[in-house]
């Protein structure tokens, strides 16, 4: 989806939620765009110095409600944040080091993602789940923290 759609989509999205597409916002989507990968606050106000801390915390608490970003748990109260997978449509998972916090996307083969559909299925229903999507976060320590 190009980022003016997505735009539109996050506007559409926030409106049905009594919310407003600000300035700020919209530039956090924007740098999530632009990076890719998932980016940590601190990250997200180097890219940008203009962006208030307290108002980011915010905003993303917003963007994430409305389903516009994902909020990768890292470590303690620590989080990544990135746009939401159906705005994108990059289906991924991610290394999350317990460390420094850094969290790597990876993606796994067709043939892989589908046995693992599978199994999750399966035990979905077991459970007498009904399960939407899957997410899965792979935590440990990266290379520098090893």
């Amino acid at each position: 989806m190009e980022v003016a759609d997505i735009h539109a989509v996050i506007e559409s999205r926030l409106r049905a939620a009594d919310q407003r597409y600000t300035a700020s916002r919209r530039r956090l989507v924007e740098l999530l765009a632009e990076h890719g990968d998932p980016m940590r606050l601190p990250e997200l106000l180097a890219a940008d110095p203009s962006l208030a801390q307290s108002s980011t915390y915010r905003n993303l608490a917003v963007l994430e409600q409305v389903g516009a970003v994902t909020r990768i748990i890292t470590r303690g109260d620590h989080a990544s944040y990135e746009l939401a997978e159906d705005l994108t449509g990059n289906h991924h998972h991610h290394l999350v080091c317990t460390s420094c916090g850094e969290v790597a996307d990876f993606s796994l083969s067709p043939a892989v993602e589908a046995e693992l559909e599978r199994v999750l299925a399966a035990a979905a229903r077991k459970a007498h789940y009904d399960i939407d999507h899957h997410r899965l976060d792979l935590v440990g320590r990266c290379s520098a923290c090893r």
